[in-house]
C-alpha cells in the first residue's frame, strides 16, 4: 500500500513542518511505499503570483469595499509589478533587492506600516536583510489582508480559519463551511492536491493537523478525495487532533476523513497500511457509530527505532523567510531554513500544572544515544544542505545537552542550533560556555509567572533567583535568552501581575534576557490544573461537554482581574524592554488607562 502524507493549509512558511519529514523517514525505513507534499507552501507560492493577483483584484474590483481596500486596489499596478520581486527574495533567490526593498520609501503607506522609528529601533541603520524582509513581509500581509476582506473570509497567511476552528465544542460550524463552494483559495489547494495525487497514485493520503487553522482545509481536501477518488482511504492525525478530538462523540467528520489517529503517528499508521491490529484509532461502522480502537494504548515504536526524518519531494519548494515581528526568538521561529529534530521523547520534568503532562507526547520521556541523535543531525545535512537545527523538544535537559555539545565538538562539525529547556540549576557558567562553542545561539525557557508564590503554585521546580542566574550563564557566553510568560494564572492578583513586570523589567535591564513574550493561561482538560482545578484554587464553570472538540475549560477564581486591560500593558512594556527603552518607566505606567 502506497501513502502520501501531506501538511495542509496553512502553517509556518519559512521550514518544512516536520511531521510529514519524521513519518516518511518511519515508513520508508519499515518498507512502505510512501510519498509527502507541503500543500501549505505550495499553495502560497501558485497563490502569490503575478497572474494570480491580477485576478484577485480584478474580482475584488467588483465588490463594494471598504476604504483602506480601495486605496489597495487604486494601488494594484504596484502589487502586481512587485509581487514576484518579492517572492524571489522572501526565498533568497534573488538577495540583490535587499538594498531597494530596505527603503521605506519604497514601498506604499498602509495602516500596519511601521514608522522610521519603528524600524530604526527593530533594525538600526545596518539591518537592511532583516529590514527588507520585515518590510516584504507587511506588503504580503496587506495582500493577505486583502483576500480575506474581499476573496475569502478564512484567509490568513499563516492561519486557515483558525479563528473558526479554536472553540468549536460542536461540528456544526465546519460542517455549514464545508458545504460552501470552493473559494479561489479552495480551488487553487484542490489543484495542487489533483496534480500530486495524479503523479503519486497512492492507496491512502495522510494528513497531519498540528493547529486550529490546518483542520478546515484538511478537511475539504477529504471531501474532495471522497469525490474524486473514492477509492483512497484517508487519516487525520496531528497536535490539534491529540488535545482537542480526544472525546470526539459526532461521527460527522468521518464524512471527510476514514480514519483519525492520535499521539505518536508511526504504530498507528504503520497499523493502518500494513493490516495489523489498530492501535489509537477511530472509524466509523457501517452502523453510523465511531469506533474507538486500542485507544488507550500506550504502545509505541521506541523512539532510538523511528529513523532519520527524510525530507525527499520537499527540497524543491521554495521556502520563504518571514520576519513580522522585531521579537528576536519569533525571528528564528519564523526566518531561516531550519532541520527540525527533538533530542529526547517528551518532557523529563513533566510536572507543571498548566500544560498537557498528561498526554503521551509529554509524559512519556524517552531519551535516545546522543551519538545516533548527531547520527542523524549529519544525515539531515547531507539531505538538505543546512546546517542549522531547531530542537523542539518539550524541554532539553542540561545534562543530554552537555553531551551533545559534547559530541559536536568530538566530531568537529560547524552547525547552529537552538532549543526550549528549563532554567534550571543545571545550566552552570561552564555548560553554557560548551553549548556555546558547539553552536547553540538561543535558549527559550519558561519564565511563566516571575511571581514566587505562583511559581510554586504551578510546580515550575525553580525560583526567580535561580532563573535569573541561568538567564545571565547564557547571556554571558552569547546565547541569546527568550522568556515565556505567563498571566492569569488562577489567585494571581494585580499586584502580583505587576510586580511579575518588574521582575521581568529588571532582567532586560540587566541584559539576562533579549526576548520574551506573554501568553494568557488557558485551563486545558489534559494538565493538572483542568484535572484537579480546586489544587490551584480555580472553580469550574458547569458547562456541556461537546461532541466535537474539548479541551479549554471555563473557571473562576478568587481576585479576578480584567486580563484583557492587563495583558495590553504587559505587552507593550514587553515591546518597549525589546527595543532597550522603558526601563525607567514604573511599571505601573503601563497599565494607566
Amino acid at each position: 500500500m502506497k501513502i502520501l502524507l501531506v501538511t495542509p493549509p496553512l502553517t509556518q512558511l519559512n521550514t518544512p513542518y516536520p511531521a510529514t519529514c519524521h513519518l516518511l523517514g518511519f515508513l520508508r525505513s519499515n518498507g512502505i511505499a510512501a510519498e509527502q507534499m507541503d500543500l501549505s507552501i505550495e499553495l502560497i507560492e501558485a497563490l502569490f503570483t503575478k497572474s494570480k493577483l491580477e485576478g484577485i483584484f480584478q474580482i475584488a474590483g467588483e465588490k463594494k469595499l471598504s476604504k483602506q481596500n480601495k486605496i489597495m486596489l487604486g494601488q494594484s499596478d504596484f502589487y502586481i509589478r512587485t509581487i514576484d520581486s518579492v517572492m524571489y527574495f522572501l526565498s533568497g533567490r534573488d538577495s540583490s533587492l535587499a538594498q531597494r526593498f530596505s527603503n521605506r520609501d519604497f514601498w506604499p503607506q498602509t495602516k500596519r506600516f511601521p514608522s522610521d522609528d519603528d524600524l530604526e529601533w527593530g533594525f538600526g541603520m545596518m539591518g537592511t536583510q532583516d529590514r527588507a524582509t520585515h518590510l516584504c513581509t507587511i506588503f504580503l500581509k496587506d495582500i493577505c489582508d486583502f483576500i480575506k476582506e474581499t476573496i475569502d473570509p478564512h484567509f490568513e497567511l499563516i492561519r486557515y480559519a483558525e479563528s473558526l476552528c479554536l472553540r468549536l465544542p460542536e461540528f456544526e460550524p465546519l460542517q455549514q463551511a464545508l458545504q460552501q463552494p470552493n473559494s479561489l483559495i479552495d480551488t487553487i489547494m484542490l489543484r495542487l492536491l489533483s496534480k500530486k495525487i495524479n503523479e503519486t497514485n497512492p492507496d491512502f493520503v495522510a494528513f497531519t493537523i498540528p493547529f486550529p487553522g490546518n483542520l478546515l482545509s484538511a478537511l475539504r481536501c477529504g471531501q474532495w478525495l471522497k469525490k474524486n477518488h473514492p477509492n483512497i482511504k484517508i487519516g487525520i492525525g496531528g497536535g490539534y487532533i491529540n488535545t482537542e478530538l480526544r472525546s470526539l462523540t459526532d461521527p460527522t467528520i468521518f464524512d471527510y476523513t476514514d480514519y483519525i489517529t492520535y499521539d505518536d503517528g508511526e504504530l498507528p499508521l504503520l497499523r493502518l497500511l500494513t493490516g495489523g491490529e489498530y492501535i489509537r484509532t477511530l472509524y466509523r461502522n457501517p452502523s453510523g457509530e465511531i469506533e474507538r480502537v486500542n485507544f488507550k494504548s500506550t504502545k509505541n515504536i521506541p523512539f532510538s527505532k523511528i529513523g532519520t526524518p527524510n525530507y525527499d519531494g520537499l527540497l524543491k519548494n521554495n521556502y520563504l523567510n518571514f520576519l513580522e515581528l522585531t521579537n528576536p526568538m519569533h525571528a528564528l521561529w519564523s526566518n531561516g531554513k531550519w532541520n527540525k529534530m527533538i533530542l529526547a521523547h517528551g518532557c523529563y520534568w513533566a510536572g507543571c500544572t498548566f500544560c498537557d503532562v498528561s498526554l503521551d507526547y509529554i509524559a512519556r520521556y524517552e531519551p535516545a544515544s546522543i551519538e545516533l541523535i548527531v547520527d542523524r543531525m549529519e544525515e539531515l545535512m547531507q539531505q538538505t544542505g543546512q546546517s542549522g537545527f531547531h530542537f523542539v523538544d518539550e524541554a532539553a535537559p542540561p545534562q543530554l545537552l552537555r553531551k551533545l555539545a559534547e559530541e559536536i565538538l568530538k566530531r568537529k562539525l560547524t552547525v547552529s542550533y537552538w532549543t526550549n529547556a528549563r532554567f534550571e540549576k543545571g545550566f552552570t557558567t561552564e555548560l553554557c560556555y560548551l553549548m556555546a562553542q558547539s553552536g547553540c545561539i538561543a535558549i527559550s525557557g519558561g519564565l511563566e509567572v516571575a511571581s514566587p508564590r505562583i511559581l510554586k503554585l504551578i510546580n515550575k521546580g525553580l525560583t526567580i533567583e535561580v532563573a535569573g542566574e541561568v538567564m545571565k550563564n547564557l547571556t554571558d557566553v552569547g546565547i541569546m535568552t527568550h522568556a515565556y510568560l505567563m498571566y492569569g494564572f488562577p489567585t494571581q492578583t494585580a499586584q502580583e501581575t505587576i510586580d511579575s513586570l518588574e521582575v521581568v523589567r529588571g532582567f532586560f535591564e540587566q541584559g539576562y534576557i533579549q526576548s520574551a513574550f506573554w501568553h494568557r493561561y488557558a485551563m486545558t482538560l489534559h494538565s493538572p490544573s483542568g484535572m484537579k482545578p480546586e489544587s490551584v484554587g480555580a472553580t469550574l464553570i458547569d458547562e456541556p461537554m461537546g461532541s466535537f472538540a474539548n479541551n479549554e475549560i471555563a473557571f473562576t477564581t478568587p481576585n479576578e482581574i480584567d486580563l484583557d486591560y492587563y495583558g495590553k500593558g504587559l505587552n507593550l512594556a514587553i515591546y518597549n524592554y525589546m527595543q532597550g527603552v522603558g526601563y525607567d518607566v514604573p511599571v505601573r505606567e503601563w497599565f494607566k488607562k
